[in-house]
């Protein structure tokens, strides 16, 4: 095979799977599930709500409202929808069917004070999301871009809490995100396959504060830093021809930074309603710096920022039910022309329900349940074009919290 187009496909595979390599938010990459009682409002008013261990992770300046030591347990399951419809193709194959799959969920959230005035708190988490998010199969017109692409991410998130006064509470904390992927592109020539797998650590930062407006208004603020990946793997030709061969890569990819404000407020027994703002820098992962055994190349991915949107309402049934609902949007980051079939990101809304059942007095339990819609997103690339007449998200999330 010409080595010119051999490293063209190797380039192409090894960006596909850098785009992949992202921990867990909302909008561009992230994501909002985790199974904590907040998904049942489409994450809105995360930051800002702060009445379980679970704020260790969505504001951990919350800690100091929490009173007591708290761990959160949290799992659940994730489904994908997405059936892509071809409008043209110039290299044959079919729509590729149904290429979404089960995904797991899983986290750990822990709050503890560290003195008596419980003015200074820790805070530990850790989630991870894993499993075959896309699978095409090898006879789909986009098998130039993706066949497969299967990923395992876990996420830790030491955080410390201080309170300044009566009314502001601050955080701090590094982030700690390990990421193992494995991509198939293929046909090579008329058959065989390129694989890449590898695997990365990579690590930020996050600031939040907790502004107690009074009694029943708050307002929560955090800031995630962007995150540099520098991943490393091997990529691996199988089948036909070309099989056999094997090349290191190395492709540095920088992640968004994101600022979020939620605000819960209180309106009577019954009622409360929350909310969200979000900015997420996406525009960062404009380029994406690749290298290869046979050369490096800067990739342009012209992303764009986006903007995260969020409303949602608690309702007690009784003193001990609480109901949640909530609807979200995020703005699209990429236009049909740069989109691909690995990372089909259009803009999203999510609609949410939910619900948590005080047991006993140390024990709380819930459920929720999100429906995602992530759009069309039409691409036109070389080659082909179509839409995906189905794109979409499911989680079921369940969740205990202790207090100790």
């Amino acid at each position: 095979m010409n080595p010119r187009i051999m490293r063209k496909k190797i380039i192409v595979c090894i960006l596909a799977v850098a785009c992949c390599a992202v921990p867990a938010g909302a909008g561009g990459l992230y994501l909002n599930e985790f199974g904590t009682p907040v998904m049942g409002n489409a994450g809105a008013g995360s930051a800002a709500e702060a009445s379980d261990a679970s704020t260790s992770f969505h504001n951990p300046a919350g800690m100091t409202l929490l009173g007591q030591r708290q761990f959160m347990l949290s799992i659940g399951v994730g489904y994908a929808d997405a059936s892509f419809d071809t409008d043209s193709s110039l290299v044959g194959g079919g729509d590729g069917g149904n290429a979404g799959g089960w995904v797991p969920m899983l986290g750990t959230f822990y709050a503890q004070p560290l003195n008596e005035e419980q003015d200074l708190w820790f805070g530990f988490s850790t989630y991870t999301i894993s499993g075959a998010s896309l699978d095409y199969g090898t006879g789909w017109t986009g098998r130039f871009q993706c066949d497969e692409v299967t990923i395992l991410t876990f996420t830790a998130m030491p955080t410390l809490a201080y309170r300044v006064n009566d009314w502001l509470s601050v955080a701090a904390g590094p982030t700690i995100v390990y990421g193992n992927l494995d991509l198939k592109v293929g046909p090579v020539g008329n058959n065989g396959e390129i694989e890449l797998d590898g695997d990365d650590v990579a690590y930020g930062y996050s600031l939040s504060t907790m502004i107690e407006l009074s009694e029943t208004t708050r307002v929560g603020v955090v800031y995630l830093s962007e995150t540099s990946f520098e991943f490393d793997g091997d990529v691996k030709t199988r089948g036909g021809p070309v099989g056999g061969l094997e090349f290191g890569s190395d492709t540095d990819l920088d992640l968004a930074q994101l600022v979020r404000g939620s605000v819960y407020h209180r309106l009577n027994e019954k009622w409360a309603v929350v909310g969200s703002l979000g900015w997420e820098d996406w525009s960062t992962v404009d380029n994406v710096n690749v290298s290869t055994d046979n050369g490096s190349k800067a990739l342009p991915k012209n992303w764009s920022d986006t903007w995260h949107y969020a409303a949602g309402l608690h309702y007690n049934l009784s003193d001990k039910w609480l109901l949640r609902t909530g609807v979200a949007y995020d703005t699209n980051p990429v236009d049909s022309g740069d989109r691909t079939a690995y990372l089909p990101i259009d803009r999203q809304v999510r609609y949410a329900v939910g619900a948590d059942y005080q047991w006993t007095e140390s024990l709380s339990v819930g459920a929720s349940f999100v429906y995602a819609d992530l759009g069309s997103a039409k691409i036109r690339a070389q080659g082909f074009s179509g839409d995906y007449n189905r794109n979409d998200l499911y989680f079921l999330g369940l969740h205990a919290n202790w207090k100790f």
